[in-house]
């Protein structure tokens, strides 16, 4: 499992067609906006058949994203079942 929030900028004015876009970018979700500061709150998950880098640099190719931060960012992989 991989899961990252990211943080994009954009004009408010843009919102709605952003909002549009992310939905049809697999594992992408628009949980805030936040017109006042011009920031959205995005999260991205893995799923079957996409890579969540790919869509990380589609949410930040998007037209009318300003910029994009990784707030934080989750990884599974490699964790083993340790015993103590």
């Amino acid at each position: 499992m991989k899961i990252a929030s990211l943080v994009v900028r954009a004009k408010p004015e843009h919102f709605v067609s952003l909002q549009e876009r992310y939905r049809g970018i697999p594992g992408v979700q628009v949980h805030a906006c936040c017109e006042r500061s011009g920031r959205m709150v995005v999260s991205v998950e893995d799923g079957e058949g996409y890579a969540v880098t790919d869509s990380i640099l589609a949410v930040s190719m998007a037209e009318h994203a300003l910029s994009v931060t990784l707030a934080f960012e989750y990884t599974d992989e490699g964790l083993e079942l340790q015993e103590a």
